[in-house]
């Protein structure tokens, strides 16, 4: 995870490096241009006391006084509030649905006759997994016999105890007896039938050999056991299956940017094993929880998955998008750096500006979305503002 943020971060500084490197070498022929077209006087030598200068500072104003050839290269709009669909792109994960997640069990303990399963392998519901040699599947087995006939007694007397009472050779409390017996007696035998079906054994089979089944279509991804092992403890998992005909692609989101995303936001995902592909689905989740590890949100947003192409613990690179809302806009053109914050000029007065920090989300087409540090309507330096960037 800490690569993949590595890699967005390298991206874009990689890119505003390349932006303020193309605007620095704009700069450049622009100011020959100026002192070609106005003389060379402005550096200081001949005939300087009869120019302007081409800029003036005013505290933490920059004043362009008239005269200057900058003028002529300043280009102001004001700032515009449009409706957008907001987009934050943050990295993330492919993960298995966990309630499609299994660590199978064995019902019972006993000696490993056959290993069905390898990891990695596809199986579908009910396929056996492996097979165990079981002396629990043979008392489960010896235990229902016996309560299958102690029912069958029991009814017997039942039966036998109400042919005595109608004719008068039998008291009402040996039927009363009978009848508890007989309901004790089924009651032992239904449980002794539950208990086999626990195992997934048949009530008549005589076999100690237990069938360990695959509870739902899945992926074996890990075995913790091999033929010939003892199981001797029922509650440790012999193996795990993972249903990946449905996934989840879990991105990361930084707590200042989750006031931005809902359930129900639109998502776009893509993915380095299929890079001219780009997936579509909709944020079905939003954790309550931080993580730890990264200190991020959980996003969740769910895919099927045929063919299992989304693999689990891959990585991904997902782009939210929020409803749409009025919001403010500019030209990429009005963006400077300064102390590696982004800025912009702001008109304050005619000819008058004042440098601003301002924060911007993704960029879209020729203009990027302002977070803040802009109001509708101010005036921006669109044009021209590296050669006020001092």
């Amino acid at each position: 995870m800490a690569d993949e943020l590595g890699n967005i971060a390298d991206h874009s500084g990689t890119a505003r490096g390349r932006l303020f490197l193309f605007g620095g070498l704009i700069a450049g022929v622009l100011l020959i241009l100026i002192l070609y077209t106005h003389g060379f006087g402005l550096l200081g030598g001949g005939n300087a006391a009869a120019e302007a200068p081409l800029v003036e500072r005013r505290g933490a104003a920059l004043y362009v006084p008239e005269g200057s050839a900058l003028r002529a290269h300043l280009g102001v709009e004001p700032v515009r509030e449009v409706p957008l669909s907001p987009k934050l792109r943050v990295p993330g994960t492919i993960e298995p649905d966990p309630a499609r997640s299994a660590a199978v069990l064995s019902p019972g303990t006993g000696r490993v006759v056959e290993v069905r399963a390898r990891p990695g392998q596809r199986v579908n519901a009910g396929d056996v997994l492996l097979v165990i040699d079981s002396p629990d599947l043979a008392q489960a087995q010896d235990d229902d016999a016996k309560a299958a006939e102690t029912l069958a007694l029991a009814r017997r007397n039942l039966t036998r105890a109400e042919g005595q009472t109608r004719i008068g050779a039998g008291s009402e409390r040996d039927l009363d007896q009978a009848r508890n017996d007989a309901a004790q007696a089924a009651a032992d035998y239904a449980r002794t039938q539950a208990h086999l079906r626990n195992f997934g054994a048949a009530a008549r089979a005589r076999t100690a050999l237990l069938s360990v089944r695959a509870p739902f279509s899945g992926t074996v991804t890990a075995l913790n056991v091999a033929d010939g092992n003892m199981i001797n403890d029922a509650t440790q998992p012999v193996l795990t299956l993972v249903h990946t005909a449905a996934v989840w692609v879990t991105a990361l989101v930084a707590d200042r940017d989750l006031p931005r995303v809902t359930a129900g936001d639109e998502a776009e995902v893509s993915l380095d094993a299929y890079p001219q592909e780009t997936l579509h689905g909709r944020v079905l989740s939003v954790s309550d929880v931080v993580e730890n590890d990264s200190r991020r949100t959980k996003v969740r947003i769910a895919f099927d998955n045929p063919g299992n192409r989304l693999r689990p613990n891959g990585y991904a690179s997902v782009t939210l998008v929020g409803t749409a809302r009025g919001q403010l806009v500019l030209p990429t053109s009005a963006l400077l750096m300064n102390n590696d914050r982004t800025s912009v000029f702001v008109r304050t007065a005619p000819w008058t500006f004042e440098r601003r920090t301002v924060e911007v989300d993704l960029q879209q087409g020729d203009s990027v979305p302002v977070r803040s540090g802009l109001k509708a309507g101010d005036q921006v330096v669109v044009r021209g503002g590296i050669l006020l960037n001092d």
